[in-house]
């Protein structure tokens, strides 16, 4: 298995024509949120909603805030919550973007493969 990273724009929910410059994040499949620098996210007018507590890799606590976004990246888009992340965090696409993306992740071929979403109750 291998790392890989893809450009990822977020736009502002309630304005979204107000969008950030594409930003490299890597494809963190282990984070559950996706992360991106908190200048970035504020300069378009993605504001924080609440704070929230993470265990780092090297189970260190952070606090940070966190907030809406639509975020795409490879030609897919959904809405999430985004970590407004501080200049000595990653800048990761997480694992609930991907999901909000119905996409796996190839990490031999490094994209994304369209999946098929499963339903709860089918009658």
């Amino acid at each position: 298995m291998s790392a890989f990273r893809v450009n990822v724009i977020a736009r502002n929910p309630r304005q979204e024509e107000l969008a950030t410059p594409a930003v490299e994040a890597l494809v963190d499949t282990g984070s559950e949120l996706t992360w991106l620098p908190a200048d970035v996210l504020r300069a378009v007018g993605i504001t924080p909603r609440r704070k929230r507590l993470f265990t780092t890799a090297t189970q260190q606590k952070v606090e940070r805030d966190v907030g809406f976004a639509i975020v795409a990246a490879e030609g897919y888009e959904t809405i999430d919550e985004v970590v407004f992340g501080e200049p000595s965090d990653m800048v990761l696409l997480g694992v609930r973007t991907l999901e909000g993306f119905g996409v796996a992740v190839d990490n031999i071929a490094h994209r994304f493969v369209a999946t098929t979403t499963i339903v709860a109750i089918a009658r």
